[in-house]
């Protein structure tokens, strides 16, 4: 059992206003809270800090250990999300929470350098936009890492340079400052998908900004698990396209086509089973439009909606509203082709008008009725 801190601090440092908070984004990290705060507390000796856990559902008691805590220390402060994840929206709110005019990002499981807050500090206070610690500039190190994970690391890091077109080694960076004046002015345009909020600021900016890298060399994890996952990779790739082309044509758009494709390939081949079974041409066309309809609605549930996923009763009411969104959109379809092609136009005009038809009418009642955002 961890024994809990007792802060003794200067009064007229912890009461006057707070000069730099470091935003902590955590998903059971209840093993390193203490051992970062104590960290947080000695590198920033003589500094009015407040130190910002972001809680994305923890199930370890991570959010109960921090609110005990924060109860003894008003520097210490929480943030509980529920029904919702994702780092860099995390990282967004606790940035918006705090008024201090240096807002840091460090991850909870002890693996960045936090002996590099001083130095992001005065590189702020100096007339600097944003300070990043990084792995690839020379003095620093991705530390333990599996040459797999480096490889990857380096293509992505490829990738996001391209995009940002900024001259810095480490674009992908979770460990970083960056001044309120500038987070307030690029916060309108930040996407807030997935794990990689540097990215998404230094994409966001229309403006040259003025950035500082340090070196530091990453630490292996010594409690807890690690997040990076398969959702991870997509969730970054989403990013990169909402940077892209997310201006002209809504990311989840493209993903519910992408989805409605896959489905005419399953309406397609159930139908063409069936026929060779001897089905009638109307109970094979009936079985395989229900079936890549339901198709349709499940992948679409735990991918382009992942972050207003249905369970339970509401995923079965969902399910039923997409097929009434989805028998509507047939109709639209058929309407709007056969009007196409009465026009004298050529066939494959008509299939393709109405195929947008009934995709913008699916994809537009589908986010007001099936996956609508709920209070």
């Amino acid at each position: 059992m961890q024994q809990l801190p007792h802060h003794q601090f200067d009064l007229g440092v912890a009461l006057g206003p707070i000069e730099m908070c470091v935003v902590v984004p955590v998903l059971n990290e209840r093993d390193n809270i203490i051992e970062l705060i104590h960290r947080i507390e000695t590198t920033l000796s003589g500094v009015a800090w407040e130190v910002m856990f972001v809680d994305d559902g923890s199930t370890d008691g991570t959010p109960e250990l921090i609110s005990t805590l924060a109860a003894g220390d008003r520097r210490v402060r929480l943030i509980r999300r529920f029904n919702r994840r994702g780092l860099s929206s995390a990282v967004i709110e606790g940035m918006l929470a705090s008024t201090a005019p240096i807002l840091a990002v460090i991850d909870g499981d002890l693996q960045h350098d936090e002996a590099l807050l001083p130095e992001f500090r005065r590189a702020i206070m100096e007339g600097g936009d944003v300070a990043i610690g990084t792995r690839y500039a020379e003095g620093g190190s991705t530390g333990q890492w599996a040459q797999s994970r480096v490889y990857v690391s380096k293509v992505a890091t490829r990738l996001a340079t391209m995009l940002t077109g900024a001259a810095i080694s480490d674009p992908m960076s979770g460990f970083f400052a960056i001044s309120r004046e500038k987070f307030t002015e690029l916060a309108p345009n930040l996407s807030g998908i997935g794990y990689k909020i540097l990215l998404d600021i230094l994409s966001s900016s229309r403006s040259p900004m003025n950035i500082v890298e340090y070196p530091y060399v990453f630490r292996t994890r010594k409690h807890g698990e690690s997040k990076l996952d398969s959702t991870v990779v997509l969730n970054y790739i989403e990013m990169l396209a909402e940077k892209r082309v997310g201006r002209f044509i809504p990311i989840k758009f493209i993903k519910f086509s992408a989805v409605g494709a896959l489905g005419l390939i399953v309406h397609m081949s159930i139908l063409s089973l069936l026929l060779k079974l001897s089905a009638g041409f109307g109970v094979a066309q009936l079985c395989a439009v229900i079936s890549a309809m339901t198709f349709n609605f499940f992948l679409n549930n735990s991918f382009t909606y992942r972050d207003q996923r249905l369970k339970g009763l509401p995923m079965l009411a969902g399910l039923l509203s997409f097929y009434a969104v989805c028998g509507l959109g047939a109709i639209a379809n058929v309407g709007v082709g056969q009007w196409v092609f009465d026009s004298s136009y050529e066939w494959w005009l008509a299939g393709l008008a109405g195929a947008a038809i009934g995709s913008v009418w699916n994809y537009t009642m589908g986010n007001l009725l099936t996956w609508r955002k709920r209070r």
